[in-house]
């Protein structure tokens, strides 16, 4: 255990030295950063190689090792209320944030346009939900369609409780080696994680620049400032009070997948590192982390949904359209039920953001204000998602022991 307490913390320095130096060289040396942007692509390409076997696999043992459908009727329902409270607790800080600070000064539309509004298809629940079924499982793996694999993982393993015990063994045998491969690879490729790092944050800080970050400096402080409370207060407090244990030692415990998560902007790219995290340093069984985390990668959206209503609120006071206590309940209501289903969605926060600023009468072109820091703060916001994600699947881990 010493010993991986030490590896950990050596990958953890590192990591933060590849964050710092990287930012330097972003702002010093743009023209070089914008050069070696491959190598920060190269390293998520490799992370994301291991996603859909990895989850594929995980949920098939995990529903397996829970051994009835009652026991994931149960599981599963604790999830889906945990992740939708987190949702939901995010929505109301960042409402309450933007009833505080209400920032945005009203500026003219007039030669504003966001090219890729009108090229979105128009968003219809009933395509959303029609999008969860895989009608070509095969298709689903090859494409990576996580919302399909999770739905068909999840009737493949229902499916295989019902097989007799000799037909199950030997499929979990299977599955089981594929998933501790995928986590052995994810460790050689976490090697790479300074280098990737230190790529990653350089191209997009010189891709960005500083000008584009000091013009929205009201506005970047805000939705980090929600996101960091968020992050270090409300979901703390959650696991203080069901898993009743002590959030900030787990938090320093599984630190390493935020900070990835932060890296690489991406909660599945995230996902064999947060696996392994919670195991090894967070103590969540197996079982628990390979049902829960999965799931939580594709619909657990706290940070987006954070910055999503601070985003629409932001829009609203730019286009001088005052949004009362109804119009406020709305949004937050939608982007609580969007989050769940959306992801699976290409674009998925221009998808929510252009779906509520229509249903509220903003202008979309509004969007063109903000997107240039949209990938500085999807860092942010990626971070908190595995955050919640790791939050949800210990108190769900200590609500099964008890």
């Amino acid at each position: 255990m010493i010993k991986k307490i030490k590896k950990y913390a050596t990958t953890n320095t590192l990591v933060i030295v590849g964050i710092t130096f990287g930012a330097l060289f972003g702002i010093f040396f743009p023209e070089l950063a914008l050069k070696q942007k491959i190598i920060g692509s190269a390293f998520i390409a490799f992370l994301k190689m291991l996603v859909v076997p990895l989850v594929f696999a995980s949920i098939y043992v995990a529903i397996l090792g829970l051994g009835s459908l009652e026991h994931l009727k149960k599981i599963g329902l604790k999830t889906i209320a945990l992740y939708l409270l987190t949702t939901a607790l995010a929505v109301l800080l960042a409402i309450l944030a933007m009833n505080i600070f209400n920032i945005g000064e009203i500026v003219s539309n007039e030669g504003l346009k966001y090219a890729k509004a009108s090229t979105m298809v128009p968003f219809s629940l009933e395509h959303m939900l029609l999008s969860f079924i895989p009608t070509n499982v095969f298709a689903s793996l090859s494409h990576g369609s996580m919302m399909q694999i999770i739905i068909f993982a999840i009737l493949f393993g229902i499916a295989s409780l019902y097989l007799k015990p000799e037909q199950q063994e030997p499929m979990v045998n299977f599955f089981t080696a594929v998933s501790e491969a995928m986590l052995k690879m994810a460790e050689w490729i976490i090697l790479m994680t300074p280098i990737g790092v230190f790529s990653l944050i350089s191209y997009v800080i010189a891709e960005q620049g500083l000008d584009v970050v000091l013009g929205l400096w009201k506005y970047m402080l805000v939705v980090i400032g929600v996101i960091i409370v968020h992050g270090i207060v409300t979901l703390p407090a959650i696991l203080a009070l069901f898993g009743k244990i002590n959030p900030y030692t787990y938090l320093s415990d599984i630190r390493e997948a935020p900070i990835m998560a932060f890296s690489t902007a991406s909660s599945a790219a995230t996902l064999p590192v947060s696996m392994r995290v919670s195991e090894e340093m967070g103590g969540i069984s197996k079982k628990t982390a390979s049902f829960v985390l999965p799931l939580g990668a594709t619909v657990s959206m706290d940070g987006t949904a954070a910055y999503l209503s601070i985003a629409v609120l932001y829009i609203a006071n730019l286009a001088g359209v005052p949004l009362d206590f109804g119009d406020q309940l709305l949004l937050g209501i939608t982007v609580v039920a969007l989050s769940v289903g959306v992801a699976a969605l290409p674009s998925a926060s221009l998808v929510m953001m252009v779906v509520i600023l229509n249903q509220l009468g903003l202008p979309v072109e509004y969007i063109a204000l903000i997107v240039a820091v949209d990938r500085l703060l999807d860092m942010c916001r990626t971070s908190l998602n595995v955050t919640s994600d790791l939050i949800v699947a210990k108190v769900v881990d200590q609500l099964e022991k008890h």
